[in-house]
């Protein structure tokens, strides 16, 4: 069996943005941006909400038609609709999935805005497309991507060839340096979701089955309240 890393297929990369998509070249091997996605209805943003959707979670595209508009939905690790991008950038998706390239998402940020009433929610999702032939280097990327993410920190993800040159030399442990801000909030926006809580992290880890960190996350939070609700008696709260 040959060692990891060896004996597979190169290619050279590069990044092709959304204008010159149409251009058919070898080179079309990698694409990476981060990009709005939009809820379909309250019942999807409720879900979205929940701990079944937490922030650095992968994500897979079902590729669709919408009568004559491309229509890409977001589908969770649990088979759940949770959003879709719009019909110019899931059009996009769809000639990068055409040449063959893997795509997947993962989940940034949760907003709702008020206007126009009665409000919803949208967020924004790192998108990656790449060549399966490389999918065990990638999808080491993707984790450190996926990391950085649960922790508020948003790397960037739209490389230049020697960015993703650096993803096949280190076989996917490197990370890009530079990150990309949250989108500058508007009146009416409130950001619901940019990391993991504790609470979140806990229950990711009960899912993994480290019962152990799991129930000591649980222990902490619990101190927590304990220690919250002595201080508040303490001070004549209650």
């Amino acid at each position: 069996m040959a060692a990891k890393g060896q004996g597979r297929r190169r290619v050279r990369y590069c990044i092709n943005h959304a204008a010159s998509f149409g251009t058919e070249t070898p080179m079309n091997q990698y694409f990476g941006t981060y990009h709005r996605f939009d809820t379909a209805s309250k019942k999807d943003a409720g879900v979205l909400l929940g701990a079944d959707n937490l922030v650095g979670d992968r994500y897979r595209i079902d590729l669709t038609m919408d009568g004559s508009e491309h229509r890409a939905w977001l589908v969770s690790r649990f088979d759940q609709r949770i959003g879709y991008f719009d019909p110019s950038f899931s059009r996009d998706l769809s000639i990068l999935a055409a040449r063959g390239l893997t795509l997947t998402a993962l989940l940034s940020f949760i907003a709702f805005t008020e206007q126009p009433e009665p409000g919803h929610y949208w967020g924004e999702m790192a998108v990656v497309a790449y060549d399966p032939a490389e999918e065990e280097v990638f999808d080491t990327f993707l984790d450190s991507i996926s990391a950085r993410l649960q922790d508020g920190i948003r790397p960037q993800v739209s490389l230049e060839a020697d960015g993703v040159a650096s993803i096949l030399a280190s076989e996917g442990s490197w990370t890009p340096e530079k990150t990309v801000p949250l989108p500058s909030k508007e009146k009416g926006t409130v950001i619901m979701k940019s990391r993991r809580s504790l609470s979140e992290k806990a229950i990711e880890q009960g899912r993994k089955g480290n019962k152990g960190c799991y129930f000591v996350s649980w222990a902490f939070l619990l101190a927590l309240v304990a220690a919250a609700m002595f201080a508040l008696k303490s001070c004549g709260a209650f």
